[in-house]
């Protein structure tokens, strides 16, 4: 099977990329490194892979490779708190015009395709089990914060569109919080931050309140249901929540993160005004109903959030064994 993965070199994609070179397919990465890393990479199999620096908006360069491939995993975007804030305007092109690139060309080709969309599309609705036709309850579209929700939601109608007009093959994916080793805490993803912050006896920073939760889910639990997804006919056309329902308040988070570290870490608070900027969002809370794709592949994850912060953490060490310095703000 010929495969190429966009955003093939960032944490998720690394990851799938290593269980598709290891099932023996050939896989092209494309990844422009903005967020990624070719050391993310390094353990691949170069037998099986071929990494293309370029841009998921070099809609040329796209076509090429969508049209020599059997399926497409499109992982690229613009992702993290910290980059969409800073970077809104050109974000929000990455993440628009990149998307109708490899959706056109998957179309054109006949391409199965594996849209990966995001929780963030469900925007401030609360709901507990947020299940695919849930509502969305967005804010308002003069915050930032909201604009990669926004992108992420017309992707979906995109591929949405595709299918029903064009017989596009493809499933949706919406993933919530995936976290584990190789991600880093640079744009704004806590797990790894507070590892770092642990490890390095630093206060960790918790922003906002901490009575805010979270659920996060393994990377190596994501992994094996995308790979699923898109070998399942059935899957194909419809839209499926990834994640674990598992909730835990940012402040007991923090409090988990230096008791499995070992650390002398203390914690402290900071508004969001002062990390962000003025005008800054967030959510109480996000949980996923996972009943629908259970129901068709019978996955569900099985790491809990002690797993993933021991991973996280043992990564962090080896990176500093290397003489690498993980992000800690």
């Amino acid at each position: 099977m010929r495969t190429l993965v966009t955003g093939g070199a960032g944490f998720i994609g690394s990851h799938l990329v290593e269980r598709l070179c290891r099932d023996g397919h050939e896989v092209v990465v494309l990844d422009d490194l903005s967020t990624g890393s070719l050391e993310n990479l390094e353990h691949v199999d170069r037998g099986h892979l071929r990494v293309i620096v370029g841009s998921i908006t070099d809609t040329a360069l796209v076509d090429e490779l969508v049209g020599e491939a059997h399926e497409v995993y499109h992982l690229a975007a613009a992702v993290g708190v910290l980059t969409i804030q800073q970077k809104t305007l050109e974000s929000l092109r990455t993440n628009l015009h990149g998307t109708e690139a490899v959706v056109d060309a998957a179309s054109r080709h006949g391409t199965r395709l594996l849209l990966a969309s995001t929780s963030e599309v469900y925007g401030k609705n609360t709901t507990e089990g947020l299940r695919e036709f849930d509502d969305r309850v967005m804010g308002s579209p003069q915050k930032s914060r909201w604009s990669y929700a926004e992108a992420k939601a017309l992707d979906e109608t995109l591929v949405a569109l595709h299918v029903q007009h064009r017989d596009l093959r493809a499933v949706t994916v919406r993933l919530f919080n995936t976290v584990g080793p190789r991600q880093t805490g640079r744009y704004g993803m806590v797990v790894p931050r507070f590892v770092a912050q642990a490890l390095a006896g630093a206060d960790l920073t918790v922003h906002g309140t901490g009575t805010q939760t979270r659920c996060f889910c393994h990377v190596e639990d994501v992994v094996p249901a995308l790979v699923r997804l898109m070998a399942t006919p059935e899957a194909l056309g419809h839209v499926f929540n990834i994640g674990n329902p598992e909730q835990v308040s940012v402040n007991e988070l923090a409090r988990r993160v230096v008791e499995r570290t070992g650390s002398s870490s203390g914690v402290v608070h900071l508004d969001y005004e002062s990390v962000y900027g003025p005008g800054y969002e967030d959510m109480e809370r996000r949980v996923p109903n996972c009943d629908r794709v259970a129901g068709l592949i019978g996955w569900r994850p099985w790491r809990r959030l002690d797993d993933i912060v021991d991973d996280v953490a043992d990564h962090l060490r080896q990176q500093q064994r290397a003489g690498a310095a993980p992000a800690l703000a």
